[in-house]
């Protein structure tokens, strides 16, 4: 069975602040006081139609926030390879000259440099870390001599 207008709202409601009992009474259902809200809330959540509605905005919102593993891995590759610019703040003086007063003007820019050899470094030690590239291997060998003990007692039967 769909959800209802005020179901819906109540969902959108909750995903702001995960108060149920605030959303209940934002969603516009009429409530004496904030105890019956909080109770008629907490039934509202346990409704599976509900319970699905809100995993799946959950879900979306949260693909929407959250970088992949993909997009991690190719932002560091870009970093590495220089194709990533830094953004700095840089002012600049100009002087102009009048007779014998001398006019100062300044204004901001944005510069784009790429990125640092310490950041290229970083992305390039996570990607190494990544793909398995720094593993300490340890170099076992020895002459180890295998010997058997026989005292085990002989039992009549």
């Amino acid at each position: 069975m769909p959800l209802s207008e005020k179901q819906k709202a109540f969902c959108d409601e909750y995903l702001i602040d995960l108060n149920a009992t605030q959303a209940y009474i934002r969603a516009g259902y009429a409530v004496k006081d904030e105890s019956v809200a909080k109770v008629s809330a907490s039934r509202l959540l346990t409704n599976v139609n509900v319970v699905e509605y809100l995993v799946k905005r959950m879900q979306g919102k949260n693909s929407k926030r959250i970088a992949t593993q993909d997009e991690v891995l190719e932002y560091l590759t870009r970093v590495l390879r220089g194709e990533e610019k830094e953004e700095s703040i840089v002012t600049l003086q100009d002087k102009e000259f009048e007779g014998k007063k001398m006019y100062v003007t300044e204004r901001v820019e944005s510069v784009y440099t790429d990125p640092k050899i310490k950041d290229r470094n970083k992305a390039a030690e996570l990607l190494g870390k990544r793909y398995g590239l720094y593993t300490d291997k340890v170099n076992l060998s020895g002459d180890v001599g295998v010997k058997i003990v026989d005292n085990v007692p002989e039992t009549e039967e």
